[in-house]
């Protein structure tokens, strides 16, 4: 009786290690089909990516307002990528921006410099309603273009230039002068305002992949 007992008790251990044997398998196979799956998944994204990279990345850096960039591009000598840059870093193409510094509209444009560049340029605007005028997106993508283009001619080289739209004329000229940076734009790293140093490599950023975006 002893032996019969034993026997059933193994039987019953072997039932059961069997039974667990089975649950580790099915469990294993579970955990493999999910890592398979997770992979698969993870190609499509990839291939995904690869596949629509541009398309992906132009709807972050869009081309809006195009007529109006590609006019004035032209008229003032400026590359329209490099306006495309100085929208997308000043105010993400919002037309209505106003910063904390009262900059407006898309190129962000102070309304003392803006005044002063449509004066000495003949550009049409209605002075007694200057900041409305300088909202309008045709009179700021004009008037951002114009003083590019003006900043351009005076230092000769993009760096300097956009240092200057950002820092003010009358500083960057101080920075040359007393040798913080050089007036070929080679070592911009120098830029001492922080604020500026990073808007300078925002838009240099911006402008490299509206080239690439946009070949």
């Amino acid at each position: 009786m002893l032996k019969i007992g034993m026997s059933v008790n193994n039987i019953k251990k072997k039932r059961k290690q069997k039974g667990i044997d089975v649950k580790k398998g099915e469990n294993e196979r579970l955990k493999n089909k999910k890592i398979l799956v997770c992979g698969l998944i993870i190609l499509i994204l990839i291939v995904f990516l690869i596949v629509f990279k541009n398309k992906i990345q132009r709807i972050f850096y869009p081309k809006s307002y195009e007529e109006f960039v590609s006019m004035y591009s032209d008229e003032y000598g400026v590359d329209e990528n490099l306006i495309f840059a100085v929208i997308k870093a000043e105010s993400n193409f919002q037309e209505d921006a106003v910063s904390h510094k009262d900059a407006l509209g898309l190129m962000q444009i102070m309304k003392e410099t803006a005044e002063d560049v449509a004066r000495k340029y003949n550009i049409e605007i209605d002075f007694n309603n200057s900041e409305r005028e300088i909202l309008n997106v045709q009179n700021n993508i004009k008037i951002g273009t114009k003083y590019l283009a003006v900043l351009l001619e005076k230092y000769k080289n993009i760096e300097v230039a956009v240092a200057a739209y950002n820092a003010g004329i009358g500083t960057v000229d101080n920075w040359i002068e007393k040798g913080i940076i050089k007036s070929d734009g080679s070592d911009i790293e120098n830029i001492p305002y922080k604020e500026t140093n990073n808007y300078l490599r925002k838009i240099l950023r911006n402008y490299k992949i509206y080239q690439d975006l946009y070949k």
